[in-house]
């Protein structure tokens, strides 16, 4: 079903799901939402499954106008949110009408990306699995590129509609203040890098540079101190990652990344701290903190726990 006609695009607007899984040895990154713990709360608001299509968002959203009634919810960065002119609050289920304007009137005002889920999901056809959209490949979502103005978006037809407003509680809604740290588990190239690179990275802020995207944030700071500028033969990456190149200015590699590089790696972000990284725009700063493998274990157990109790914690009140 044709749901809602696209006015306006948005500045990089595209379908995600969770992401393709299983084909990293054939050379196709994983892909999908970047903040999957934003992207997951969008879905449970109007009542979908998890891995359910919703669009990404960055930075400028885009103005949609509705074809058909449905319910939607918009999760992750502050983005000033209009249906017919009147502000609505996020992180909670919106009922739309037929003829609706749906807007983001400005850029995100904190945070970088939001998730808009629609009851039943957005239907587009799978490739290898999954709805995303992996733009460098031409593949997934709508067309293998972002939404442009005049695109329809269309749904799977659902009846499964929420019958009580479901809104995320204050306490559980993440701040996006322009400084973050985020775990890292040290390697597994720690050893190309001298003692005072280690203690450098693990110490020093990094800015998040304009040179950033759904494949990697490539930041600046204090260089990292490597033993050789002598490169690896390439070797599998994931999304995490954080490469050194000879510069001495990190990268830290997220949905989109390439399946191999020859970068050394100096350390891996723990789970949960990717989704935050998502979240982090051009200027923003970046901390490192070193945690055991043991302790990126825990907190990955514990991360997923967190992301499947959340249906039970929203609150519900009527419309």
């Amino acid at each position: 079903m044709e749901l809602f006609r696209v006015i306006k695009p948005g500045f990089f607007t595209t379908v995600q799901d969770l992401g393709r899984r299983g084909f990293q040895r054939f050379g196709v990154p994983v892909s999908g939402a970047m903040d999957e713990y934003a992207f997951t709360i969008a879905n449970l608001l109007v009542g979908n499954q998890l891995n359910d299509a919703s669009l990404e968002i960055t930075l400028i959203g885009p103005e949609l106008e509705a074809l058909h009634k449905a319910q939607i919810a918009v999760a992750g960065a502050d983005f000033p949110l209009a249906i017919n002119d009147n502000l609505m609050a996020m992180w909670q289920t919106i009922n739309i009408e037929k003829g609706d304007s749906i807007a983001f009137t400005g850029g995100a005002r904190s945070g970088c990306r939001a998730y808009l889920a629609i009851t039943g999901g957005i239907d587009v056809p799978p490739v290898l699995g999954s709805r995303s959209t992996y733009t460098r490949g031409g593949f997934g979502g709508n067309e293998g590129r972002p939404l442009k103005a005049g695109d329809t978006i269309r749904v799977f037809a659902s009846e499964q509609s929420v019958k009580a407003k479901r809104i995320l509680p204050p306490e559980l809604v993440p701040s996006y203040d322009g400084e973050l740290s985020v775990d890292v588990v040290l390697g597994p190239q720690e050893n190309m890098f001298t003692t005072k690179g280690v203690e450098t990275f693990l110490s020093s802020p990094y800015t998040v540079t304009p040179e950033s995207d759904r494949m990697g944030y490539r930041l600046t700071g204090t260089p990292i101190e490597r033993k050789s500028t002598a490169e690896l033969v390439t070797e599998a990456l994931v999304k995490g990652s954080i490469q050194v190149p000879s510069n001495g200015q990190p990268i830290i590699l997220m949905a989109d990344a390439q399946t191999s590089g020859g970068y050394p790696k100096i350390a891996t972000v723990a789970t949960p701290g990717v989704s935050r990284l998502a979240q982090a725009k051009t200027k923003d700063k970046v901390h490192f903190n070193k945690i055991l493998l043991s302790q990126a274990r825990i907190q990955y157990v514990e991360y997923q726990e967190r992301l499947r109790q959340l249906e039970n914690q929203l609150v519900e009140q009527a419309f």
